[in-house]
């Protein structure tokens, strides 16, 4: 789904910090996070609350990993002075409007949601059976509508929740007073990058290439990945559609050398490691400004967490005045 870049429009978008950030982020919401933020008002939380969903018995892995997701924030180009950059707990207003949506949203609106089901099949490893697990988007509706956000970047998985968001905003202006904006989903097409194992990449199978890997692991991690099926041997003719490492390609190998790899491909006239090593110098020299970058903030952490401080301040104005209109709009 193709749409034009918003302008002018609060936008509002998070990560649940469970580890530093990898390829299908970069891909799936950076890049569209980097262009959003040239004409709008960009707020980008890291959403440390929603990571006790799943974390809630292992919390004090969360604080490190906001700070690699902080880290490589800042580290790919998003930029403090244009956009609001902050963690979600260090704004407790999202927390009151969460429990006062509460109050108006009916259990069957959240046991619908499809991810709820799908995440307890991706999460098997951990108990989340809570109440907080099943009414998280309840309070991802309070981090969107708390700023009024308008738009809201987020992949096709997601819809669903910024839907229920509309309906929740609905049901309070209905009810109450019209007080908040019904969120729009902002969508792109980008291609589902496959992880080392063929799965998609996604952290909790463990098969991510990570944004901070230095080149040589980004090498060991590609090279070994397993391609079209077809290609049995190196004269064997393959279908790059069918191949997981060309996921890779579409996402960083521009469309005219990626139209001659797939030939070659297809007429067995290019190898399986002579086409991946095509996109992982692609992909090296992309990640190699970030690399520098990164590391200087690895040796200057109190710089991120300052950065994250001001924009929660930032972050937390606005919320404020939401929360004082919302009190009014109750009479408490």
């Amino acid at each position: 789904m193709n749409q034009n870049i918003p302008r002018n429009k609060v936008i509002l978008s998070g990560v649940r910090p469970t580890g530093p950030q990898h390829l299908g982020n970069l891909v799936g919401a950076l890049r569209n996070w980097l262009k959003l933020q040239e004409a709008n008002l960009c707020h980008f939380t890291i959403v440390d609350w929603h990571a006790l969903s799943s974390e809630y018995q292992n919390p004090q892995v969360i604080r490190g990993f906001v700070f690699e997701v902080a880290a490589d924030w800042l580290s790919i180009g998003l930029d403090p002075e244009r956009s609001v950059l902050f963690v979600q707990s260090q704004v407790k207003e999202h927390a009151e409007l969460h429990l006062l949506l509460s109050m108006y949203v009916p259990l069957p609106w959240l046991e619908r949601v499809p991810t709820y089901k799908e995440m307890q099949q991706d999460l098997a490893d951990k108990d989340i059976n809570t109440y907080g697990f099943l009414g998280y988007p309840v309070l991802q509706t309070a981090d969107i509508i708390i700023y009024k956000a308008e738009v809201v970047p987020v992949g096709e998985d997601q819809v669903p929740h910024v839907e229920l968001a509309r309906e929740i905003a609905r049901r309070f202006n209905r009810l109450i007073r019209p007080v908040f904006p019904e969120p729009q989903a902002y969508l792109t097409e980008v291609p589902r990058l496959a992880g080392t194992d063929g799965r998609k990449m996604s952290k909790s199978f463990g098969n991510c290439i990570y944004l901070k890997d230095p080149p040589e692991v980004i090498r060991a991690k590609i090279e070994p990945m397993t391609t079209d099926t077809r290609r049995v041997r190196r004269s064997d003719p393959g279908e790059p559609d069918d191949c997981p490492v060309f996921t890779l390609h579409k996402a960083f190998v521009e469309k005219e050398k990626r139209e001659e790899l797939a030939a070659g491909c297809r007429t067995a006239g290019i190898g399986c490691l002579d086409c991946k090593k095509v996109v992982i110098d692609r992909i090296i020299a992309e990640l190699a400004p970030f690399r520098e970058k990164r590391s200087r903030l690895e040796k200057n952490p109190q710089l991120v967490w300052d950065i994250l401080a001001e924009g929660a301040r930032r972050a937390r104005d606005r919320a404020q005045r939401t929360l004082e209109e919302v009190r009014n709009s109750l009479g408490l």
